[in-house]
């Protein structure tokens, strides 16, 4: 009976994951709700945190019927409204500050260097409004090259890889323009939290400086559940060369199996520690093959979005199922190797310019087209006939994205000469390149 059905509500849901939702294992048990419009969470950067709270408590109060579980996919300011929502309406989450640990990246550094302080760089947080904030890395053993990004980011939004002064400087001048739009509704957040006083003096304004790290880079998807830790897939992200832009994301991961093994167990050591429960989480990894060592990047809150796509291809359901079941206090039904495909990628087509103008696109026939003569593709625009690049939200500092490109075959080699065929027949074209 549809009166029996249990009301998940999901943060910013849109057509996409509603259609992925309701191909889950018991998702005909549910119903999918969403709270605040997409549009209020994508393709923006302006998030007004006080507002989205209020907004999403109102619509959960007016609505007539249980509220069984509030569940997100997303990164900020999605994974750190949760706790809060949850916390105010009775259903499941972490806590707020396990969340913090995972999310405050200098509280998150702090607590790994704790457990497993041979697995990260050498890293402090400075002011980027101090106009002495370089000395003061310098003072704390960190020297050229090394890597600022801010105390929460978002992507790799505003992240810099600094060899010089000068680069420092630019770098600078680039995060004190921009570095608002996510610090101010992070500290929104965060006075939601109580925070140990040495992580209380660094607010979302702050930046990280780290030492420069690298390798192959993967992610763990896991999640806990009742203090339990499990790990249910590794994806490798890999990058265009000499650039620090991601090319696709791939899976299974194809890391030997020492090195996932012992990714697994620092997996296990640190989410304990945080005592993070009842989510998904997924961390990132490097491993440098010349030294034999693993390093934590960052870990985050959630499932990766950009990886649902991958697990349906290659174990048969998105790992959106691990969100929603957790979401409802059950352990995840989460199956393996049960796809169509023996790997999967999600691509980045890119450009490389300072800027340009965006003056022709493929036409939806042409996508269409193109889906069909490689079956299991997914095609997805991220840029329209007369847009300037440089308004496109949420991009990395080198480059931009012109299109999402999922696929699947039974083989890596497969995967990448599918791809290289499909690109060169995507038609752009640009006008007032710069760069």
């Amino acid at each position: 009976m549809e009166s029996d059905k249990r009301n998940v509500f999901v943060v910013g849901l849109n057509d996409t994951n509603r259609q992925r939702l309701e191909r889950l294992r018991g998702a005909e048990s549910c119903r999918f709700h969403g709270v605040i419009e997409p549009a209020a969470v994508y393709n923006t950067e302006v998030f007004d945190i006080a507002a989205m709270l209020a907004e999403a408590t109102a619509q959960l109060e007016a609505f007539d019927g249980n509220v069984d579980a509030i569940a997100g996919y997303m990164d900020f300011p999605v994974s750190t409204m949760l706790p809060i929502l949850c916390e105010r309406f009775g259903t499941r989450s972490p806590s707020l500050s396990s969340l913090l640990k995972c999310e405050h990246k200098y509280w998150s550094r702090m607590v790994q260097r704790e457990v497993i302080p041979q697995h990260i760089p050498n890293f402090t947080a400075f002011d980027p409004f101090d106009d002495d904030a370089l000395t003061r890395i310098g003072e704390a053993g960190l020297y050229f090259p090394f890597f600022v990004k801010p105390i929460k980011s978002s992507g790799s939004r505003l992240g810099f890889r600094i060899d010089t002064p000068e680069d420092f400087y630019q770098a600078i001048e680039h995060l004190r323009a921009d570095i608002g739009l996510i610090a101010d509704p992070f500290n929104t957040v965060l006075e939601h939290a109580r925070l140990p006083e040495e992580i209380e003096a660094v607010d979302g304004h702050f930046c990280m400086a780290e030492e420069i790290i690298g390798g192959w880079q993967c992610t763990v998807e896991g999640y806990v559940h009742d203090g339990e830790v499990v790990s249910y897939g590794i994806v490798d992200s890999l990058r265009y060369p000499q650039v620090l832009s991601f090319f696709h994301y791939r899976y299974p991961s194809g890391l030997p199996d020492p090195v996932q093994a012992k990714m697994l167990e620092l997996t296990d050591t640190v989410m304990r520690h945080i005592g993070f429960d009842h989510s998904a989480f997924n961390i990132e990894y490097f491993w440098d093959e010349a030294q034999d060592r693993i390093w934590l990047l960052e870990i985050n809150t959630r499932i990766s979005q950009s990886h649902c796509d991958l697990f349906e291809k290659v174990d048969g359901i998105s790992n959106q199922q691990v969100t929603i079941d957790l979401a409802l206090g059950q352990s995840p039904d989460m199956p393996h190797r049960q796809g169509r495909y023996a790997v999967a990628g999600k691509f980045f087509h890119r450009v490389f310019f300072t800027d340009a103008v965006v003056t022709r696109v493929p036409d939806a026939a042409a996508i269409k087209a193109l889906e069909k003569a490689f079956p299991g593709t997914v095609i997805a625009l991220q840029v329209e006939a007369g847009q300037r690049l440089s308004t496109l939200p949420e991009q990395d500092s080198y480059s931009f994205a012109l299109a999402y490109i999922w696929m699947g075959a039974t083989s890596v080699e497969q995967l990448l000469d599918n791809y290289d065929r499909l690109v060169t027949q995507l038609d752009f074209a640009f006008d007032d390149i710069e760069g």
